[in-house]
């Protein structure tokens, strides 16, 4: 038996901490900042995107790669680029956009790489009901036995709370880590369900309410701005639906804005990758609030929502800069 794509990848649910200490045993991973892929290694090699699309006409260098691995094998991994300051997740958006001559060039001018952290299966053996562990052992000894350097990575894995927490530091955000997975050891390969945890690095930030979804006076959710080098307001961020308590204050707060506003007639996607317009009001760009976010970051704009915390009084709109 052989698998052949499309194959569901595993995938996980987010949780807010990590298990207690004494809980029973977790392997802890990194959780880089890329584009999700499965590769088929052998000779027809296929990159596989999360949702089963065909990566490899962007990415030709890392096709080569999977036809020389030298072992026919299905992996489970991270495709990302990698920048001056680490992991660049919109030059890995500028190159999956090129075909051709131009994604060729685009893989001399900065290549893409492949931090692998599953094996489903090697040289023939399907490995979907091996545990975790037996896998994991399969996937370093491929790494040790084909000496694999880049674009191959192994992704690191420990049993040490400790050093995970380490990675939830927001240096490691800052440089394209943006949380942790959290796995159960003797855990089996199961397509399509969220049998793995993963837990996002989150920091605090601020950034200027520019407008909110719903009504003005009981906002649902707050479209979040700074300002650019001009003193432009420039969208940064959307916050999740906001609680109760929280719409009632910053309701008796805000102020509604008309065609002075410098949103006013423009059109925001309801979502990252959504190409649907959202619905909402413009208000006085005068409170500053204070929001938890992750690292995840495309052009300065935070691509996951960030949580409501308070208005921060002691700040100004001036204060708050991209």
């Amino acid at each position: 038996m052989h698998l052949s794509p499309p194959i569901e990848p595993m995938l996980a649910r987010s949780v807010t901490a990590l298990p207690p200490a004494g809980a029973r045993p977790a392997l802890f991973e990194q959780k880089a900042d890329g584009f999700r892929t499965l590769v088929f290694a052998g000779p027809k090699p296929f990159l596989q995107s999360r949702r089963g699309a065909d990566l490899g006409p962007a990415f030709p260098e890392l096709v080569a790669a999977a036809a020389a691995l030298g072992v026919e094998a299905v992996l489970d991994a991270e495709l990302v680029t990698v920048g001056a300051d680490g992991l660049d997740f919109t030059a890995l958006q500028e190159r999956a956009r090129r075909r051709g001559a131009t994604a060729r060039r685009a893989a001399l001018e900065r290549p893409a790489h492949l931090i692998v952290f599953d094996v489903l299966e090697m040289s023939g053996a399907v490995l979907l009901n091996e545990p975790l562990w037996r896998r994991r052992d399969a996937l370093e000894d491929l790494f040790a036995g084909r000496r694999l350097t880049a674009p191959w990575a192994l992704c690191p894995q420990t049993l040490d709370r400790e050093v995970a927490l380490g990675w939830l530091d927001p240096a490691w955000g800052t440089a394209g880590i943006e949380g942790i997975m959290i796995k159960d050891p003797g855990s089996r390969y199961r397509s399509g369900e969220r049998g793995w945890m993963k837990l996002r690095t989150r920091l605090t930030t601020e950034g200027i309410i520019g407008a909110v979804t719903g009504a003005v006076a009981a906002p649902r959710s707050l479209l979040l701005g700074r300002l650019d080098a001009a003193g432009r307001l420039r969208l940064v961020a959307r916050s999740t639906p906001l609680p109760r308590k929280a719409a009632a204050e910053l309701g008796a707060a805000l102020r509604s804005a008309g065609a002075e506003h410098p949103w006013w007639g423009r059109t925001f996607s309801a979502g990252w990758g959504v190409k649907e317009p959202l619905a909402f009001h413009p208000v006085a760009p005068d409170l500053v609030a204070e929001v938890e976010a992750d690292t995840a970051l495309d052009l300065g704009r935070h691509r996951h929502p960030v949580r409501y915390v308070r208005i921060r009084d002691d700040m100004t709109p001036g204060d708050v800069r991209a």
